[in-house]
């Protein structure tokens, strides 16, 4: 930006903060433009015979009502009044009328009526048509009915503008006004985003942990009972600890990888990585089954796919339910996964035959643990319905239905 175009916003920005300067400034405009009329112009032959000569009582008279616009936006109706009584003295002492003191009277009927409510705006206009008029039928002259109704329709005019342009302003500060108070719901929705987004991190972490820290503490101890007997076998269990290690790193850097605002290029494109689905079932039954407990999968109907919300929920919840089973169903334990498509929905049924929910409760205080409430908040989500509880004949079992229409 030029020095001189960053000059005139700070005027102009001055002036914007300064009204009555700003007006001040337009009334000694009009002086300086309408006084030389008085001494430089002389009356059209006829009506210098009807008007009194030019004195300083007349020149105090135009000053002073042009000067009054200093108030016309602080004091609009007064302006307009005080104008009105100086034209009122103006044609009682019979001078003649000039520029400065009627564009004085147009202004300050445009200024009531831009800058103050219907009511006094309304009686501003009021009483600058009866002001006008009474000038026009003591004018010494007959000037006629057109001249009447041009000087009554500019008037009109006058103040039907000054309406506009307020009705406009308060159209354009209504906008602002809704476009602030988006900007500020958006920033709420945007931190309600974040709140539930989080929320959801939150859960997808307790599920990868919770198993996969599951899987290598059956494992540790395993290793450790056959450590001295079974050198190969415990070898065997330190690799498969080492793997679910490494998966389940890599999942929580997937998952916590969209906290970050800034990404390595060269680790993007594993943190950008799928969610785990249904497709990916078998993997985990396998991991599930190297920690001994036996699993058996069963699909019931033609297999549809889901939705990616629907498809990691299911997914979650069978790896929830078979952590659930490795902690607390028992060494000779086995577990039962089903999934069953129908047309409308997708059941998930995941069943053990090991000590039930005795070993839950005792853990959790009588209170259904993080991974619970993370399995009904995940099926409610997607308007699901979920029942958790001992199956009949011993054992634990986990029953979710998924539509599959939304």
């Amino acid at each position: 930006m030029s020095p001189r175009i960053s000059g005139l916003h700070a005027c102009r920005a001055w002036f914007d903060a300064r009204p009555q300067a700003s007006d001040a400034v337009l009334a000694l405009a009009l002086l300086l433009v309408g006084l030389p009329q008085l001494y430089l112009e002389d009356l059209p032959r006829g009506l210098d015979e009807l008007y009194a000569g030019t004195d300083a009582r007349h020149l105090a008279l135009v000053v002073g009502v042009t000067m009054t616009l200093s108030f016309r936006r602080t004091r609009p109706l007064l302006t307009l009044c005080a104008i009105v009584a100086g034209q009122t003295l103006i044609t009682v002492w019979n001078y003649p009328p000039t520029v400065p003191d009627f564009a004085a009277y147009l202004i300050a009927t445009y200024g009531v009526a831009a800058h103050r409510g219907l009511a006094i705006s309304a009686l501003g206009g009021l009483v600058s048509l009866v002001a006008l008029n009474g000038f026009l039928l003591t004018f010494p002259t007959d000037l006629g009915l057109m001249s009447f109704m041009t000087d009554n329709a500019l008037v009109i005019g006058v103040w039907v503008l000054g309406r506009n342009l307020r009705l406009r302003r308060a159209y354009f500060a209504e906008l602002e006004d809704r476009a602030a108070r988006l900007e500020r719901a958006r920033g709420t929705d945007a931190r309600a985003a974040r709140v539930e987004e989080r929320s959801r991190i939150a859960r997808e972490l307790h599920d990868v942990v919770a198993h996969h820290v599951s899987v290598m503490t059956v494992q540790a101890g395993a290793a450790r009972r056959i450590l001295d007997r079974h050198p190969a076998g415990a070898r065997e269990a330190m690799t498969t600890i080492e793997e679910v290690g490494r998966t389940a790193l890599s999942e929580m850097r997937r998952i916590v990888g969209v906290l970050r605002t800034e990404r390595d290029p060269e680790t993007a494109g594993g943190e950008l990585a799928p969610q785990p689905g249904l497709g990916d079932l078998g993997e985990l039954l396998d991991h599930v089954r190297d920690t001994g407990l036996s699993v058996q999968l069963w699909v019931e109907g033609e297999a549809r796919t889901p939705s990616p919300g629907v498809d990691v929920a299911a997914f979650r919840l069978i790896q929830e339910a078979l952590t659930n089973t490795l902690k607390h169903a028992g060494p000779q334990a086995r577990a039962w996964v089903r999934l069953r498509y129908t047309a409308e929905d997708l059941t998930v049924e995941i069943e053990d035959d090991g000590r039930g929910t005795a070993t839950i409760m005792a853990d959790n205080g009588d209170r259904p643990g993080h991974g619970l409430v993370g399995m009904y908040e995940r099926v409610a989500l997607y308007g699901g319905e979920l029942r958790i509880g001992p199956r009949v004949g011993g054992g634990f079992g986990v029953r979710a239905r998924f539509p599959l229409e939304a």
